[in-house]
């Protein structure tokens, strides 16, 4: 056994402890016996389509939750409203003839 930062032992051995490579490779072997003996589930078009309003009804119950969600949505649109016009602002500044100020005074001849 080794020792980690919270002075409790270590095992190195199970599931857990191994490299994910070697996690995905006994996980695909699992999928692929559940699969050859027709133990897997395969979910039709219609039965998602099922699962995911069950899972959507369940969340929108909790109204706090669902205006927490919609506010986050509104705050990053117009984060993102203001970061395009500030863009468009300086493309535009950049393309603009320079100000009066800047602009050279004509050259007359000396008469």
């Amino acid at each position: 056994m080794t020792q980690n930062n919270s002075e409790r032992p270590k095992s190195n051995r199970g599931f857990a402890s191994m490299d994910s490579s070697k996690q995905r490779e006994i996980a695909s072997k699992g999928g692929r016996a559940a699969h050859a003996q027709g133990r897997a589930h395969e979910f039709t078009p219609d039965e998602a389509r099922t699962a995911g309003r069950k899972g959507g009804e369940v969340v929108s119950r909790d109204r706090a939750h669902m205006a927490a969600i919609g506010r986050a949505g509104g705050q990053a649109r117009g984060r993102n409203r203001a970061l395009q016009a500030a863009r468009e602002s300086a493309t535009r500044n950049e393309n603009a003839a320079p100000a009066s100020s800047e602009r050279q005074a004509p050259v007359h001849p000396a008469e």
